[in-house]
């Protein structure tokens, strides 16, 4: 499935994903800034899957899933800038949001932050449409929150 999707995302004028492709494309972007300071723990994978089963109601087996054929998607993938193009289109403004406070939550799940991951993480959310104000709210809404 993910080979499908990574031709769709290389596509010159990709078509809009289906709910299943935003989902493997959001997890392949969670997976993407995770390894972004080249120490992708495993107190990093735990919390990608967990927010797979709060964003996408999945049990603990289905997130696992999931996160491995993320993992090989985004390995394969050339750039950020497919991945964002295809979720600003699959999800609303408002929700979009809460992917960036997703991804804040994998950047603080180590404990430290990296210069990669700040700089992954603003053009990431100005790819999404989000200002750096925003996500610095954000950001700091997960900060409280962990």
């Amino acid at each position: 499935m993910f080979k499908e999707l990574l031709s769709r995302l290389l596509a010159p004028a990709p078509e809009p994903l289906t709910d299943e492709g935003a989902r493997m494309a959001l997890t392949a972007l969670l997976v993407r800034i995770a390894r972004s300071d080249h120490n992708y723990s495993e107190v990093e994978k735990d919390r990608i899957d967990r927010i797979i089963c709060t964003r996408f109601g999945q049990d603990t087996g289905g997130a696992i899933i999931l996160r491995e054929q993320a993992e090989a998607m985004e390995a394969e993938a050339p750039d950020t800038v497919r991945f964002t193009r295809a979720i600003k289109e699959a999800i609303p403004f408002e929700d979009r949001i809460g992917v960036v406070e997703a991804l804040w939550q994998v950047v603080l799940a180590d404990g430290h932050r990296d210069d990669g991951e700040d700089a992954l993480m603003r053009l990431t959310a100005n790819l999404l449409g989000v200002s750096d104000v925003e996500s610095a709210k954000a950001r700091k809404r997960m900060e409280a929150a962990i």
